[in-house]
């Protein structure tokens, strides 16, 4: 399983537009074919910080999610609301049973 964290300061004037496109790009990632789980959360500390997990079956399923031109086109979007450049880290992950 690929696990996807993100996060994105995001300028105060433009919050409720981030949230609305992250919300829009969330519903229609969760639709593609490897996806196990996308959202957006609102960081309770600073609510002007959004983050992002998501969990892929495999890194072809992620790299295909990055192909889909939407998701590019909403990358540069979000960017362009934000004070800094969005943070992404991608792990390899497996399920702990204890």
């Amino acid at each position: 399983m690929i696990l996807v964290t993100g996060s994105a300061a995001v300028k105060p004037q433009h919050i409720a537009r981030a949230i609305e496109l992250s919300l829009e790009h969330v519903h229609r990632s969760r639709t593609e074919p490897g996806c196990i789980s996308h959202a957006v959360h609102r960081d309770v500390e600073d609510e002007h910080r959004l983050v992002f997990v998501e969990q892929w079956a495999d890194a072809a399923a992620l790299k295909a999610h990055f192909a889909v031109p939407e998701s590019r086109a909403f990358v540069g979007t979000l960017g362009a609301l934000c004070v800094s450049r969005p943070e992404m880290a991608i792990y390899e992950a497996s399920v702990v049973k204890l």
